[in-house]
This record gives structure tokens, sequence and C-alpha cells, in this order.
């Protein structure tokens, strides 16, 4: 059975060498990961001791980092009463799902992009040729 934390437990643990945070009621010991963290042991300290679900959500985290996440699983968080409470995710969301609703539209700007070069090019083709029939 996990270890179960009250908000008290886990600030106890704010520090580079000692880390807890808590993602979505679930409390993660990060010790041993704040050095292979790629965005640099600052973001996890400023979220050291406290709820970091906001900041691990705004992020959009990989699939990947959300299963490194699963192995520094330490126990579930207890809820007293005066603990600050999570914010509610936007309407329509659910949180862990990555945003890949902008993937089709940056391939159709790309697509548009070549396109447009290829008929600039064609243009400037085409008077270049007529320049030259001007010419003769």
């Amino acid at each position: 059975m996990a270890a179960t934390y009250t908000y008290q437990d886990v600030a106890e643990h704010n520090t580079k060498k000692d880390m807890f945070v808590v993602i979505h009621d679930v409390v993660y010991d990060c010790t041993k990961f704040i050095d292979e963290h790629p965005g640099g042991e600052e973001v996890m300290l400023d979220v050291a001791g406290q709820d970091a679900t906001e900041a691990f959500e705004d992020v959009g985290h990989s699939d990947e980092a959300r299963e490194t996440l699963e192995q520094l699983k330490v126990g579930t968080l207890k809820r007293n009463a005066g603990d600050p409470k999570p914010k509610a995710p936007l309407p329509g969301s659910l949180a862990p799902a990555a945003n890949t609703s902008t993937a089709g539209a940056g391939i159709g700007l790309y697509a548009v992009v070549v396109l447009g070069g290829l008929l600039a090019f064609g243009a400037y083709q085409y008077l270049q040729q007529q320049q030259a029939a001007q010419s003769a």
C-alpha cells in the first residue's frame, strides 16, 4: 500500500537534496530526477514541496515524461481542511491529453508556403522568358 502524505508532509521536502511535488493529488519524490530534468533544476525547485499540477500540465509534458513520473511515485495526497484546492481544468479538457489539434494547421501552413514558393518560381521563370523574347 502506498503512503499517504499531507500538504505539510510534502512541504517539508523542498530542497534539491530532498524534493517532493504533488501532481493530480499524487506525491512524487523527484530528488533523484532533479539533475536529469530537461527544463533544468530551477524549474523543479520553483515547485518543490508544492502542488505542481498546473506547472506540469501547462508545459505539456510528453508520454515519456509521464512514464518517468510514474517511477517517482511515493504516495497519495490526503487533503485536510484549509489545504489549497487544485485549480479546475478548463471546460471540455482532460488534462493529461496532449493537444494535437494544431498539427494539421502546421502541415497545411507548410504546404501553402511550399506551393506559394513554387508558384513564385514559375512566375519568375515565365517573366524571364517573356523579357528575353522581347529583347530578341
